[in-house]
């Protein structure tokens, strides 16, 4: 929902609807920046090759 940003439709009633919208929604957002980092790694590395970043001094 935060991520959409469609937020809520129906005020929660229940205490457990109260506890599992927060919680899914922490867990979705950490998901979704878990996910973009696995996917976002192999370009930073390709990009850090590319521009000899990681070689450090050579003597």
């Amino acid at each position: 929902m935060i991520l959409g940003g469609m937020g809520l439709v129906n005020p929660l009633t229940t205490t457990g609807a109260k506890i599992f919208a927060p919680a899914y929604a922490l867990f979705s957002g950490l998901m979704f920046i878990g996910v973009m980092g696995i996917v976002l790694t192999p370009v930073a590395h390709r990009l850090l090759h590319k521009f000899h970043i990681d070689e450090g001094k050579k003597k």
